[in-house]
């Protein structure tokens, strides 16, 4: 009973709208809520509070066809979460996805306790005074790598994450920047990994390692690199940076596998920016989505 209250409070967290003619999302809002101004319409959008189908969407003329779905937060920002690195992208009553900053660490380390994502959220939730919530780890990004993750807030849901994990989340995409212009417009990376702990092995044949798969797609190639956007079909530690060196094409930025000195951006060149999930407890399609990162497409502009 406990739970199917919970499953009620995570739904009615937003406030449901159905589209029902062609139309742009602020012309939809302003309908929808006819005492607000422009600006405060637009400061929704901004707080990332307003979600079309399930997908926070802060462009004010995002097109609608009929038949869509327009979800406002009914907390309109009254417990606003705060941080420099990170973002909050959603929240209920049984997860939080989040987009992390290059640098973080997802968890804590031997040597770092406090400036992780697990311990800036479980401060956040602590501080709401939710009862009985505490933050789960469900999956991890590495410490130079940017974008979405999710973390649980209680046990059951994490524990039903993590062994279903590969029925339940249908897309993780994440996007590079990779050294060398790609021979090649698509393609997939299938190897063996074994994890030595400070390096990550990579076999063409099966060796005692894991069998990994990451399935790739040439955005754009210039100047000696290439934007890449890559999905993972298994979630091996390193995988992306092991495959991307596999295939000679090493990530920019990338010490450990690739060149130290080849880092034009002062960051590892990976972005998660696509996750896509049944929600454990509704069963609701959930997608997240963020933009590439500005500065790397700022790569591939052309030059005077």
């Amino acid at each position: 009973m406990a739970r199917e209250k919970l499953v009620a409070r995570a739904r009615t967290q937003y406030t449901d709208y159905l589209v029902k003619e062609p139309t742009e999302l602020m012309t939809f809002l302003a309908a929808k809520m006819p005492d607000a101004s422009r600006t405060k319409l637009k400061s929704l959008l901004s707080k990332q509070i307003v979600l079309v189908d399930n997908v926070i969407t802060t462009q004010y003329n995002h097109p609608l066809q009929p038949g869509m779905k327009v979800q406002i937060s009914r907390e309109k920002g009254k417990n606003e979460f705060h941080n420099n690195l990170i973002k909050l992208v959603y929240e209920d009553a049984y997860l939080i996805v989040i987009e992390k900053m290059p640098g973080l660490l997802s968890v804590a380390t031997d040597r770092q306790k406090e400036r992780t994502a697990y311990h800036i959220l479980s401060d956040y939730v602590s501080r709401r005074g939710q009862r009985n919530c505490h933050v789960h780890t469900v999956h991890r990004l590495d410490r130079d790598t940017s974008g979405l993750m999710m973390f649980a807030k209680d046990e059951k849901t994490q524990q039903t994450l993590r062994e279903n994990w590969h029925r339940i989340v249908t897309d993780r995409r994440y996007v590079a920047v990779v050294v060398g212009e790609m021979e090649r417009d698509a393609g997939t990376v299938v190897s063996w990994l074994t994890d030595h702990k400070l390096y990550v092995h990579s076999s063409p044949t099966d060796d005692g390692g894991q069998r990994s798969v990451t399935h790739y797609r040439t955005i754009k190639r210039a100047h000696g690199y290439s934007l890449v956007e890559l999905q993972l079909e298994t979630g091996r530690r390193n995988q992306i940076r092991v495959h991307m060196q596999d295939l000679g094409h090493p990530l920019a930025g990338d010490g450990r596998y690739g060149l130290e000195e080849n880092n034009p951006l002062g960051r590892l060149a990976l972005h998660a920016f696509k996750l896509c999930f049944y929600h454990p407890v509704t069963g609701e399609e959930m997608k997240f989505e963020t933009p590439y990162p500005p500065t790397f497409k700022s790569l591939f502009v052309k030059r005077g």
